[in-house]
Order: C-alpha cells, then structure tokens, then sequence
C-alpha cells in the first residue's frame, strides 16, 4: 500500500514538472506578428513615398566647407578654407570645420557672417558659389558642404547607442537596420518613438514598422540629433521572472521525482 502511495506521489511530481516545462515555452515565445517588418507588403507591392527629404542646417550643426576652383588660379581659394589647408586624399580636414551658431550663423574667411540656418547642404553651396562669383573673389568656384554631425541617439532596453551618419539622408528603417541587436525581440515595434525638436519644442511620433505605412510618416525621413525611443513589452520582465523561479521550480520537482525513484527501486529489490 505504502508502495503503491509512493508510486503515485511520483507520478503527481512528474505531472507538475510536464506542466511547469510546459509554462516554460509558452513564456518565452515571441510571435512574428509582433516583431516582423512591413507584414502587409507582398511579391511586386509598390509604394508611394510623398515625403522627399533633405537636412536643413541648424544652430549647433558642424560643417566641413571647402572651397576651391577649376582655373588656373587655384591659390584664389586658399584664403576661404580654415588653416588654408585643402591639401591631401581627404580635403575634409578638422581645419574645415564651422559650428553653427545659435543663432544660425558661421563666420567665413572674407565672406564674413553668413545665416545658414534652414538651407540644405546643396542650397548653402549653391549660396557660398554664387556670393564667390559676384564678389569677383573667384573664377569658376567649386564648394563643397557636408555635415559632420550627423547623429541619431538610441534608447530603449536598458540601452543606448550613438548612430553616426556619413551622409545627410538616413530613413527610420536604415537607423533600425543599424541598430541590429539593440532592437531586441521584446521592443514593441509598435510603439517605436521619435523624437525631435521642432521650434524649441520637443515632438514626439509613435511609428511601427511592421506596416508599410511607416514610409510615409513625416518622421520616416530622420534628421540629425533625432532621438529613436523603443518601450519593452509590459510583460517582459514579469515573464522573464517566471520564467526563473520555474526554471527552479522544475529542477526542484526534477530531484524530488529521482530521489522518489530511488526509493521505490530501493524498496523492489
């Protein structure tokens, strides 16, 4: 009788530790419904982009500018190039460098002070010829602009990362592609925040990337110093607390069942 109260105690144990392995699973399953992008586009979709974007300078902004021209005068040009330095593979030099005021401004070698808060890279270069060509400064000037920091900042997960971009055109899908393991399985892809300061004020705009509709939010094109917010799911932490005590409890479960075990074949032979 004893035997056979041992044998279904056993068995009771064995029953818990199927289920607790069962809870196991189901709490660490993530399905494709919440983290895979674009799930509405199929073979051929085609998809209208309205939002045509280029990065308008402003204050704090950094600048590499670099004149120079295709005469034969090209000594005309030194005088407009910080350290006057254009010399080597990389005419983009830390001596090219001009940090935009706050009040939108640069100081320029000659041309003095320039407003070019609100331009686009292609419209202040455009500007900068036009003014060297008037002023009868310089022959068939060529100037060239970048940006030289161009960054957006991550934070989600406990984490945070700086995205360095080369050029001035960087989407909310490529910053995602960037971030690779950042964006974990728990980021709720549907409540992914961006953040950015529009008139002295901050905005923020949800987007989900896992709908195609994403290509024509206005934030879609982002701009530099964007910040990228993502939010964990509600339940991660929870679900990875559970996910330890019963990990513990089945091993607990798992030594009680072998020592039971031991005792019934202990008690057979």
């Amino acid at each position: 009788m004893k035997g056979t109260n041992i044998i279904s105690t056993k068995r009771s144990f064995a029953h818990v530790a199927v289920c607790m392995s069962l809870l196991i699973l189901v709490s660490s399953c993530i399905t494709p419904r919440r983290v895979n992008y674009l799930q509405d586009l199929s073979q051929g979709s085609q998809i209208q982009i309205e939002n045509k974007f280029e990065a308008a300078i402003a204050p704090y902004d950094e600048l590499n500018i670099i004149v120079t021209t295709s005469s034969s005068k090209k000594e005309l040009a030194s005088p407009f190039n910080l350290g006057n330095n254009t010399s080597g593979g990389n005419v983009f030099t830390n001596n090219a460098r001009y940090l935009v005021d706050v009040n939108g401004d640069i100081q320029m070698p000659i041309l003095g002070n320039i407003h070019v808060a609100g331009l686009t890279r292609l419209k202040l270069q455009d500007t900068l010829t036009t003014m060297l060509e008037n002023g009868g400064y310089i022959d068939e000037p060529f100037v060239m602009v970048r940006f030289n920091n161009f960054k957006i900042f991550f934070l989600g997960g406990g984490r945070g990362q700086v995205l360095n971009i080369s050029n001035e055109r960087c989407t909310f899908l490529e910053a995602m592609a960037m971030l690779g393991d950042n964006v974990s399985l728990h980021t709720r892809r549907d409540h992914i925040a961006v953040m950015r300061e529009i008139n002295g004020r901050m905005v923020v705009r949800y987007l989900d990337p896992r709908s195609s509709d994403v290509f024509n939010d206005p934030f879609f094109m982002l701009q530099q110093n964007d910040f990228i917010i993502a939010d964990t799911y509600d339940n991660s932490v929870v679900r990875s607390e559970v996910t330890y005590w019963l990990g513990i409890g089945s091993a607990i479960v798992s030594a009680f069942s072998l020592v039971v075990s031991l005792i019934v074949l202990k008690k057979v032979n």
